[in-house]
């Protein structure tokens, strides 16, 4: 598959390929990228719909049965909970990469875990159900946090003018997964058969597992190499720690089942506080680490604003694929001129949008920039989070009017996923770049991680939320979400010259 998206070198003798003018082997992780990216947006369109099918909850969207028959409140927190596992396990993913595997393993391995998560997703039943979403969870954590370094390995160092071009096209294949994946495996597991579509996830991997083996030999050697290898001693007391963890908590749900108390929330709840827990602890224990010089302390404080930020903004935008979701099959019309499609398409609409949309803010940014206009960091963050309460706000509207059981115009829903796309680039790569800027230097490669711990943090907070009880889908809730992320951003808004003077010189 890389050899035809690839082309001379205007600057070799033409026989060394190269992909747009890039390595070669930007097209082994491009693809590999696109199809990872194909399974985990397929499987995610069918989760919430899979869950709740043969349910009263389904039943009423209109789905077909053969799903696990589990009430909306359940399935988004199990929906929510599993978005924000992926997200945690990009650290001990990032600490294979680092000290045991090298990225270049650590990438196959974890496509290979992924592969056999969807294929367990195909298999009836709850338990392989379960199975299936923790080894997804756990392979995308060891895939997604090492393979951005291996498209870094490929260029001469960060001062390479290739470079970020190489990570443009990586993202383009990112998002050319994404939007492809609920028209042909949406279609499939909501009108055929939910684990048709699970294993078509499953198909998809196996082509990207088998396409980066393939092309491994055009990767840098860099990629295979382990940059901080454990030592004898430190391997012997990561075994002892991880055999006694898995012991006690075998042990302890052994208990629990015995007793027969166990339920479902013996499982979500335990998970749900530690993606709380876990970012909070990390950066409590960075921000008590005394090598860290005043300036990189201040930096730290002026970070907790942005990460926080990005938390709410996480904790409404992931529920485009579980409220929004649910609200697509049940109250809104599903056809277009008299042209009917399957709800899993709407999840298509992000991914389209951020490939429209995204070279238009990269210029815009720029536009701005020569005239001296362009917001800073902090305003970028206002902006996203407005735009993000804004969409909920505009999804009260369409809920009102469904009230009755009328079915609204799917461009009430094309409309929220456009605003909160738009929010997204104001924040996602803003808030990447942001990071690595403000990052101390002991903690440059760990920052990213945490980062994506503020994924985790928005997600726990839903999960917990439909735990309590709380109706996700409700008017009121809804409102109050729009209400807090609008708050948030003219909170940063204000407090906006605050934050800069933490963060010294980045801007």
């Amino acid at each position: 598959m890389a050899s035809s998206l690839t082309k001379d070198s205007a600057s070799t003798t033409g026989s060394e390929k190269t992909f747009f003018g890039h390595p070669r082997g930007l097209a082994t992780l491009f693809m590999t990228e696109m199809w990872e990216r194909f399974s985990y947006y397929g499987m995610r369109a069918l989760l919430v719909y899979y869950l709740i099918s043969g349910g009263v909850d389904g039943k009423e969207a209109g789905l077909m049965g053969g799903g696990l028959a589990m009430d909306l409140a359940t399935a988004t927190a199990i929906y929510s909970v599993y978005v924000s596992m992926v997200y945690l396990m990009a650290m001990p993913g990032g600490w294979f990469g680092d000290r045991v595997w090298g990225a270049r393993k650590t990438v196959a391995i974890g496509g290979g875990v992924i592969m056999a998560g969807h294929f367990a997703l195909a298999v009836p039943g709850q338990a392989m159900f379960f199975a299936g979403l923790a080894l997804v969870a756990a392979g995308s954590g060891l895939l997604k946090a090492n393979i951005s370094t291996l498209v870094g390995h490929l260029y001469d160092g960060p001062e390479d003018p290739r470079r970020d071009g190489g990570f443009t096209l990586f993202y383009i294949g990112i998002n050319l997964g994404a939007f492809v994946a609920p028209f042909v495996i949406g279609t499939v597991g909501e009108s055929v058969n939910w684990h048709y579509g699970f294993a078509l996830a499953g198909v998809g991997m196996a082509l990207g597992l088998v396409q980066f083996l393939i092309g491994t030999k055009n990767l840098s050697p860099q990629s295979s190499v382990v940059p901080n290898p454990l030592t004898a001693e430190e391997r012997k007391g990561v075994l002892v720690k991880v055999v006694g963890t898995v012991l006690a908590v075998a042990v302890f749900y052994a208990a629990v089942v015995g007793m027969g108390l166990f339920t479902l929330n013996w499982a979500l709840v335990p998970i749900t506080l530690a993606g709380l827990i876990i970012p909070i602890a990390v950066l409590a224990r960075i921000k008590r680490d005394k090598d860290l010089s005043s300036t990189e302390q201040s930096k730290m404080n002026g970070y907790i604003w942005f990460f926080v930020a990005a938390a709410i903004f996480w904790m409404i935008y992931d529920q485009g694929g579980s409220t929004l979701s649910a609200f697509a099959k049940t109250n809104t019309a599903g056809e277009v001129f008299g042209i009917g499609f399957p709800a899993t398409w709407y999840q298509s609409l992000n991914p389209l949008y951020v490939m429209a949309l995204a070279p238009v803010f990269a210029w815009l940014w720029l536009w701005l920039a020569r005239k001296n206009q362009e917001p800073n960091t902090i305003v970028k963050f206002a902006m996203a989070l407005v735009l993000v309460g804004a969409s909920f706000f505009v999804f009260v509207v369409p809920m009102g009017m469904a009230g009755d059981g009328t079915k609204v115009s799917p461009m009430w829903l094309v409309s929220i996923y456009m605003i909160q796309t738009i929010g997204e680039l104001c924040l996602s790569p803003v808030g990447l770049s942001v990071t690595t800027k403000m990052a101390p230097a002991k903690y440059g490669s760990q920052m990213l991680g945490v980062w994506f711990l503020a994924v985790t943090a928005g997600d726990c907070t839903t999960g917990l939320l439909a735990i309590a009880g709380v109706d996700l889908n409700g008017t009121s809730v809804i409102a109050m979400e729009a209400l807090l992320a609008v708050a948030a951003g003219f909170a940063i808004w204000m407090y906006r010259k605050k934050v800069q003077a933490l963060m010294g010189e980045v801007h």
